[in-house]
């Protein structure tokens, strides 16, 4: 009987996918089941932000309709800008857009900008003032240097609304109110920013700043060359808090803005959430909250890995 070449013997063919066995399966919906709690927490998030998206796309009669809607029935873009509208009100049924119902240069993008120049400025300037302090702190033996440290870390125990005041006064003072000074410069020191960098010099061996040294650098081109790439995961970390901070901040903003040019997102938001009041108007604020969101979103999704980073190899050590 003749055999077969070995080559010509079809090879048996498996499957690509494995049977899954009642065991995994079992284990894969108590992993859910576990997960469901999280599952929830994620869904009060989403919602009012998905509430928000869809009421910036109706209709000002879609926005008083009883009972409201979770889809929108006739989408517009008109909450933005609606080119219908007229100042005499000629046509019933369109009102303003966000784009429409500021009277100052620029409009909203007047707040936009203010928002992002405030906002860069204060997270930059933070950041490079932290950070300089931290290495003093870290890296040098100056006398006292324990006692000041921990001077500043009680000063976060102390609420920050009873600087207000003060803070007021100095700006007033200065003459500083209506200004990007007023903004700017008292959010510059954080301490929890300091401490945090503090705990991630920690890590760093001083090996590496004495080589430095002794080839000859100084201690500005140590701090710029050798600390702050170094530091780099823990200023990403940091600015995402400074930035959500400082984006939205309103207290501040709302005591020392006389002036609509001056006015950053929050506080116009709140002062167009006090002018126009019924629910046809909200498709305009919440086309305001939605172009306010956005910059922060787009932040943190750019600059997730560096703060999880960060957080990760500081550990916060002592």
């Amino acid at each position: 009987m003749a055999v077969a070449p070995m080559d010509t013997i079809a090879p048996v063919q498996q499957s690509p996918h494995r049977t899954e066995t009642g065991g995994s399966r079992r284990s894969r919906i108590n992993g859910h089941l576990l997960r469901l709690p999280f599952y929830l927490l994620a869904l009060t998030m989403i919602a009012p932000f998905y509430w928000l998206i869809i009421t910036v796309f109706k209709p000002p009669r879609e926005l008083a309709r009883t009972p409201p809607s979770f889809v929108p029935q006739s989408p517009t873009f008109a909450n933005f800008y609606d080119t219908e509208w007229t100042p005499k009100g000629i046509n019933p049924g369109h009102l303003q857009g966000i784009f429409q119902r500021y009277q100052v240069d620029f409009g909203f993008w007047r707040f936009m900008f203010n928002s992002i120049f405030i906002t860069t400025a204060i997270t930059v300037g933070s950041l490079l003032i932290c950070s300089l302090a931290a290495y003093v702190i870290a890296k040098h033996d100056i006398k006292g240097r324990r006692i000041i440290f921990l001077l500043i870390i009680a000063s976060m125990m102390v609420p920050w609304q009873t600087t207000l005041i003060p803070n007021y006064v100095i700006m007033r003072n200065l003459g500083w109110l209506d200004s990007y000074a007023a903004y700017i410069v008292p959010a510059l020191a954080k301490a929890f920013v300091l401490f945090f960098l503090v705990q991630f010099l920690q890590s760093i061996p001083n090996e590496l700043i004495q080589a430095a040294r002794v080839d000859g650098a100084g201690e500005w081109r140590i701090w710029w060359k050798i600390v702050l790439p170094l530091l780099r995961p823990a200023l990403a970390a940091m600015s995402i808090f400074i930035v959500l901070a400082e984006w939205n901040n309103f207290l501040w903003p709302l005591i020392i803005v006389q002036s609509d040019q001056m006015a950053n997102i929050p506080v116009a938001l709140a002062r167009l959430n006090s002018y126009f009041t019924g629910p046809d108007h909200q498709g305009a604020i919440m086309a305001g909250g939605l172009l306010a969101s956005a910059p922060t979103i787009v932040f943190f999704l750019i600059f997730q890995k560096y703060f999880t980073r960060g957080i990760a190899l500081s550990g916060l050590k002592g």
